[in-house]
């Protein structure tokens, strides 16, 4: 198992979980997140005064899959998380040891 962490543009998020939904993955953790990295933020004025942003809001996903759908659930991301831009984000991609379903006890990829 693996899990694969994607940290993308809040706007993205809708057309990957479709994406994803296509793909035949439904189940995923969504969290709001700030950060940043190239995009180095932005400067804003508010009343009259400037100040910059230094952390964007982004969104952050999470998904374990099978060990053998890693390198087509991150393509399906990828392709469509990126507008060419800097601050599209970036896809983290570690091992799982192991996974447990509270209600049912099925312990591994039966727990996925």
């Amino acid at each position: 198992m693996t899990k694969i962490e994607c940290i993308i543009r809040p706007g993205q998020l809708e057309p990957v979980k479709d994406a994803l939904g296509k793909y035949g993955i439904h189940g995923m953790t969504v969290s709001q997140v700030m950060g940043c990295g190239l995009q180095k933020g932005r400067t804003e004025v508010y009343r009259g005064t400037e100040y910059s942003i230094n952390l964007l809001p982004k969104v952050k996903l999470e998904i374990v899959v099978s060990e053998s759908h890693v390198d087509q659930v991150v393509n399906v991301i990828a392709e469509t998380a990126r507008t060419g831009e800097i601050g599209d984000g970036k896809i983290f991609i570690t091992p799982v040891k192991d996974a447990m379903r509270i209600r049912t006890g099925d312990k591994g990829e039966q727990a996925l």
